[in-house]
């Protein structure tokens, strides 16, 4: 790079308003400039350990101590393995801009509001939203493993990246997860029957184990999250389904209709006829977080962050491992034995495809989506860092 700014016109990727967060409840969403990947730009392999290590040295480089550095690029990290491509690395550029700023605090630990034997209430003081998820983890599966189940609640983080990230860390000690998180800085999913936008996509995630392969399910409340329809909308391609509606209450397979006046919304999951499941769904959600974190929509906004609600279970505590695992390997069992729709292709477990994508990454190489190193590598150049070249 000839310069720190990677030229777009006037604008300069490192102040964060220059950004489409590809992220559920952005702030920022409505503004102008995007990047997008060129026609003559490809989907090019890296090594997932040098992705890592440059994920955490510009982390680093931005100020970030290393363990939360370490903490935060795992978890980008995860993401793409996983086949999260709005939700992994393509959030790296926007985190480090959102230190840089000092909206994402770098210092210090959660402040306890309330503790109890199995349930905790935190204030994540917008600290990096990966590393107060990684320590409420550590904390509930210790408590879970005396108790049968914990739950942390935490009050303003900063953004927690992809949920189905965490759920491996779960499952691999015997343990379920549900993991659930909103943003009350943010709005673009109406209510059902309603024009103006109350919720963000709020997703909600499980993981559970099996003995074998685990089941992992993170999905939004939403027909669509807002990484996906700003990549989209960047790219100029329609949505595979009618997901947001405009500002007149038509369903739109356009998401550019988020971006125009009247301003349209995601549709809430199920869409125009079904879509009081996705409602209630997320009023689950918003009773979960910020309900329980006593701190969300009924509050001055700060920021792009989250309110995140973590619960641990252990089987031991109830039915026993074995009689669990015994019916939950049935349960898989049926369903893979169920008649494919099509033929071609065999009915797949939540996280199913994931997994093998994860496998073979780590085998081969991680594939990065086209505009997620051309948004580092400005970073690179600022912090006099090298970027991993593709294999």
């Amino acid at each position: 790079m000839s310069s720190l700014t990677h030229n777009a016109g006037k604008y300069n990727l490192f102040d964060p308003r220059t950004f489409a967060y590809l992220i559920d409840g952005d702030q920022f969403a409505t503004l102008r400039y995007r990047l997008r990947p060129k026609s003559s730009e490809s989907f090019m392999k890296y090594k997932t350990t040098q992705l890592t290590s440059f994920a955490i040295d510009l982390l680093q480089s931005a100020g970030l101590p290393s363990d939360k550095a370490k903490s935060v690029a795992e978890v980008l990290v995860e993401g793409d393995l996983l086949g999260h491509t709005t939700h992994g690395l393509a959030l790296l550029a926007p985190y480090l801009a959102e230190i840089e700023k000092g909206s994402m605090r770098t210092e210090g630990a959660p402040i306890t509001v309330s503790d109890f034997p199995a349930a905790l209430t935190w204030d994540g003081n917008r600290l990096p939203g990966p590393w107060l998820v990684l320590q409420a983890m550590e904390v509930a599966i210790d408590r879970a493993k005396l108790q049968g189940t914990c739950t942390v609640v935490i009050r303003r983080s900063h953004h927690i990246a992809c949920l189905a990230a965490y759920h491996q860390r779960a499952t691999d000690q015997g343990m379920l997860l549900q993991l659930h998180c909103s943003d009350p800085n943010s709005k673009s999913v109406a209510p059902f029957g309603g024009l103006d936008p109350v919720f963000t996509p709020n997703p909600v995630s499980y993981g559970f184990p099996t003995s074998q392969m685990p089941i992992m399910v993170d999905v939004s409340t939403s027909a669509t999250t807002n990484g996906m329809t700003n990549r989209l909308f960047a790219e100029k391609k329609p949505l595979p389904a009618a997901w947001v509606m405009d500002g007149h209450g038509r369903p739109s397979t356009d998401p550019a209709v988020l971006f125009q006046e009247p301003k349209g919304t995601i549709l809430p999951l199920g869409g125009m006829d079904s879509g009081h499941k996705g409602y209630g769904l997320s009023l689950m959600v918003e009773a979960f977080t910020g309900g329980l974190a006593g701190h969300g929509r009924a509050d001055p906004a700060e920021g792009w962050g989250a309110t995140v609600f973590l619960q641990i279970m252990d089987p031991n505590a109830f039915g026993g491992k074995s009689a669990y695992e015994r019916q939950m390997d049935q349960v898989v069992a049926n369903c893979h034995k169920s008649t494919p729709a099509n033929p071609d292709q065999q009915v797949r477990m939540p996280g199913e495809r994931g997994l093998q994508h994860k496998a073979e990454s780590l085998l081969k190489g991680l594939t990065l989506y086209p505009s997620i190193m051309p948004m580092l590598l400005p970073w690179a150049s600022k912090f006099k860092l090298e970027a991993p070249q593709a294999i």
